[in-house]
Formats: C-alpha cells, structure tokens, sequence
C-alpha cells in the first residue's frame, strides 16, 4: 500500500479561514494579513518543519501574537531620556488622549460657529505662544529638519546662507546641514573656520545676495580650547542693519530656560537676544510628537506659512492635537525623566536590586537626542550579567538595558514606577532563560 504524502493532510485554506478564532481576528487583522500567516504556516508543514496535525495550533498561536503594527513595546533602561532608536519623547498620558480625540473628525481646519474654514492647527499655535510669549507667531510643520528647509527656502533659495563653518553640523543617520541646505537652492556662504568665528567674518559676508543668516547650535557635539563663536546678541545689530533675517536653529526644543541644562540654548532667550525665527524640534526637550517648530516675527512666519512648501511639510492633525496637549497639559514624561527625584529613584532601585539580590552602581544618564551633549543626569543602575540583555530585549515586555564593561545595566530613570514590577518579572524570566542555556551547554 502507498503511503499517503504528509503534505496532503496539511488543512486547506478555507477550512483555516473558518476556524472561530480566526473569524474573530478580523476584527483587529486584515484578510491579506490572515492568508499570510495561513500561507506561512501551511509553508512550514509543506517543508517538513511542523507536522500537518500541529498547523491549526501553530497558526492560531500565530494569529494570537500578531498584531496590526510590527511596533513594540519597549521599557526604556537606558538612562538616555531622549533615545532615537525608541522614537525619542515618549508622549504624556494626556497627548495620547489628544491622538484619540484627533484620530477622528475633528475641527483641524474649521471654525464650527461660522462653518467657514479657519487656520489649520490653531489650538497648537495658540499652546506655542502660550509657552513662549516672545515670539509673535509660530507655524509647525512635520519635523525639525522640514522647519530648517523651509526657512531657508522662503528667505533663500537662490540667494545665500550666510552660517559659520564650526556650526555646519552633520545630524543622525549620516544627514549634513550643508547638504539639506543646498537641496532648497540657497548657496551656502560658509563664514569664519571649525574652531573661531568672529562678527567681522559675517560682516563682510552680507550683502545684496545674503537671504539670511543662520545660527545652528551644535547639540550633538561640543569644541573646547582655542575657539570662538558670534552670539545672536551680538548678530542681531548687524542683519537689523542690512535687513537680513536671521535664523537660530535650537534643534533640543526648549521653549524657555531649564535649570538642570544651564547651557542649552531656548527659544525664549534666542527671540530676546534678537533672532528673527527660532527652529526647534517638538519630540525632544519639549517632550511631544515630532513636529518642527517655528517661532518668531509674524511677517516672516506669514511669509513661510504662505510658501508652496509648506503644504508639503505641514504637520498632521494627530501631531498637532499632540502637541497642544503636551503644552497645556501635565509635564510630559521627559521633563519628569530630567527632573526626576534623586531619592526616589535610588529607593526603586534598591528595591528592585533587593529582590534579585545585584549590586546597584552609580550611574549617569544622558539627556540623548543631540541636547546637552556631555551632561550627565547622576543616578543608579542594576548590574546585571551582560548575557541576560539579549533576553531583556527579545521578552515580554522587552527592556532595553545597556551593556558596558561587561555588564547589563538597567537604569529606571525613563521607566514609570508603575513598571517597576513588571521590569522585575522580566529581569527573573532573563536570568531564568539564561541560567537555562547555559545548563543546556554545561551538558
């Protein structure tokens, strides 16, 4: 008698597709996603990799782990309050709130009194002028680098940009300053050398062909030694007298003075001290969505928000609700990161290392996200084996620690307390999984 080929008993399609449990994921998963999980699973038994009887299980294992977004979840144990890498500003309970309310019909561009159209983000705009009383008008768009681009292109493409050349800055992910600049059509007229720049050396840059004059604070790094640098106090006299706006680009997105980063430059002090528009980013310090803002002279944030391209760099409807309620709302979790309490943080953690039975070790944290570069934020981490960070990311939640001098270490300064506990859970189940392992090897 033949014998029956194992691939013929593998269930077909429609009959996985009538299983209760995958009727009921069409709810929360598209029909294209099912059959996915349908074709890999039955792909798996045709390879010899799962036995046709177990296909149903696998597959309902794998309808009920798969959600409608690859994104994960992640505590944050780094000590790096603004981490890149986990979409920096995590957002305040209220401004997910916002996203929520925005996720629907809302009056984003629309005065409902009169039925008439009303200017798109007003809300945002009004919170922006609120938290920074300098500036007589604000426009945001999609991110900070949009902000940068469009600035320059409203007051100078096919002109010059007058910025000195310690300030052309190379930002994440391999993007030059220089490089967005030119994309727009400006000329970069690059003033001074890396390390000294002096008034003089702007002054003889303006002229008939100047579109504006830039001041980019260099968050990511920091010279020191024989150096020298204009401030904008000291600019602004000199483009008032030629009619040259000047731009300071903050990128950290302080609106006014924190005293935890005495020389983080903000937006407030920038407009006081002359600058004609501020640039900064809203999922940094300010500790909301991503967005660019721009703050200033009312004649000249009308001239950007009337440019062409500001249609195309605007922000959305979600990171405009975002945002509002970031500004009016309770201190996002950024700000309680950079403020947190010294005692507080050091009973968690000694709590946490109590019960695992670690040493706890000084530990400084960092601001992260090209602000305060070199600042430390002093607390205390877990000291952990380095081998258990790989099963802290890949768990359930995963906790992203960091690894240094061989060891793993978990700092809760970006973690809520209200995690405390489940930061624990995960750190037992690592070192459960670890010290597994390396019985299997030892065997």
């Amino acid at each position: 008698m033949d014998q029956v080929d194992p691939r013929r008993l593998i269930p077909r399609t429609d009959e996985l597709l009538a299983l209760p449990a995958v009727r009921g994921a069409r709810e929360r998963l598209s029909e294209r996603v099912l059959r996915e999980l349908i074709r890999q699973t039955q792909e798996q038994a045709r390879r010899g990799e799962l036995p046709p009887a177990q296909v149903e299980s696998a597959l309902l294992a794998a309808v009920a782990a798969r959600t409608a977004t690859t994104l994960h979840p992640v505590l944050n144990a780094t000590g790096v309050v603004i981490h890149t890498n986990l979409g920096r500003a995590p957002l305040s309970a209220g401004a997910v709130a916002a996203l929520v309310t925005a996720s629907g019909y809302v009056d984003v561009e629309l005065d409902l009194e009169t039925g008439s159209r009303s200017r798109r983000g007003a809300g945002a705009r009004a919170a922006l002028l609120a938290a920074c009383p300098a500036a007589e008008d604000a426009l945001v768009v999609n991110n900070g680098a949009a902000a940068l681009v469009l600035a320059t292109t409203a007051l100078a493409a096919g002109r010059e940009v007058v910025v000195s050349r310690g300030e052309l800055v190379e930002i994440g992910a391999g993007f030059r300053l220089p490089d967005l600049i030119e994309s727009t059509g400006a000329t970069l007229h690059e003033v001074g050398t890396t390390n000294r720049t002096h008034l003089r050396d702007y002054a003889s840059a303006l002229g008939p062909a100047t579109g504006c004059v830039l001041k980019v604070h260099p968050s990511n790094f920091r010279v020191d030694g024989f150096t020298s640098a204009v401030s904008l106090a000291e600019l602004s006299p000199l483009t008032t007298a030629h009619e040259v706006p000047l731009v300071a680009d903050l990128g950290s997105g302080l609106l006014a003075p924190d005293p935890h980063l005495p020389q983080e430059p903000d937006a407030a002090t920038a407009l006081a001290n002359g600058a004609d528009v501020v640039i900064a980013s809203g999922d940094k310090l300010l500790g909301g969505p991503q967005a660019g803002l721009l703050l200033g002279r009312a004649d000249i944030i009308a001239r950007l928000a009337r440019h062409p391209l500001a249609r195309a760099v605007r922000a959305d409807k979600l990171a405009l609700a975002a945002l509002e309620a970031t500004l009016a709302g309770e201190p996002p979790p950024v700000v309680q990161a950079l403020h947190a309490d010294l005692e507080r943080l050091r009973s968690r953690t000694d709590r946490l290392a109590g019960a695992l039975g670690v040493p706890v070790l000084p530990h400084d944290g960092r601001v992260g996200g090209g602000g305060a570069p070199g600042v430390p934020l002093p607390g205390w981490a877990l000291q952990l084996p380095e081998g258990v960070a790989g099963p802290l990311r890949t768990g359930d939640p995963a906790v992203l620690p960091r690894v240094h001098d061989g060891s793993c270490l978990l700092d809760l300064r970006c973690i809520p307390e209200g995690d405390d506990e489940r930061v624990l859970d995960a750190v037992r189940r690592a070192l459960a999984t670890l010290n597994g392992a390396g019985s299997g090897r030892a065997g």
